[in-house]
C-alpha cells in the first residue's frame, strides 16, 4: 500500500469546502448549548470564551484578549464589563501600559470557568466514533492551516 499524497489545489479545495459546510452546524450547535446551561450561570457565549482564555493563559489586556480570539475590542470590552458585573473578572494596574488594563479572573469567575468546561468535558465525552488521537490530530492540523490562510487572505483585503 503507497504512502497517502497531498492532495492538488482544486481537489483540496472542494473537500475543504466540505469542512466549511461541517464546521457551521457544529459550532452554531455548541453556542447554542453553551447559551442554553451558561445562561443559568448568567454567562454568555462571549463571557465564557474570555473567562476560559483567562484560565488558559493568565491575564490579560482587553486588545490582547480581542486579538487571540479575532474579535474586535469594542465586543470584548463588552464582554469584560458583564464579566466584571457577575464578579467574574477583575481590572489590575498595569505596570506595561497605564491606560489598558489588567484583566484577571477573581475566585469566582474561576470556579464559574471550572465548572462549565467541566460540563463540556463531560458533553464531549459522549462522541462516538471510535476516534483516535492521530485522527484529531489531523483535524487539529486541517484547521490550523486553513486558519492560517484565511488570516492571510483577511491581511490582504
Amino acid at each position: 500500500m503507497s504512502a497517502p499524497h497531498p492532495l492538488g489545489p482544486d481537489a483540496l479545495a472542494e473537500r475543504l469546502a466540505e469542512v466549511y459546510v461541517a464546521i457551521g452546524p457544529v459550532y452554531r450547535t455548541v453556542a447554542r448549548i453553551v447559551e442554553r446551561s451558561e445562561g443559568a450561570m448568567g454567562m454568555s457565549t462571549g463571557v465564557r470564551n474570555v473567562l476560559d482564555q483567562l484560565r488558559r493563559d493568565g491575564e490579560r489586556t482587553v486588545p490582547q484578549l480581542a486579538r487571540a480570539q479575532d474579535l474586535s475590542r469594542q465586543f470584548v470590552q463588552r464582554m469584560v464589563n458583564d464579566a466584571a458585573r457577575e464578579g467574574f473578572v477583575e481590572l489590575a494596574e498595569n505596570p506595561a501600559h497605564r491606560r489598558s488594563s489588567l484583566v484577571r479572573l477573581t475566585n469566582g469567575g474561576r470556579l464559574a470557568i471550572t465548572a462549565v468546561t467541566d460540563r463540556e468535558h463531560d458533553l464531549m465525552t459522549r462522541v462516538g466514533g471510535d476516534l483516535t488521537a492521530e485522527e484529531v490530530d489531523s483535524t487539529l492540523r486541517v484547521l490550523h492551516h486553513m486558519q492560517i490562510a484565511l488570516e492571510e487572505l483577511d491581511i490582504q483585503d
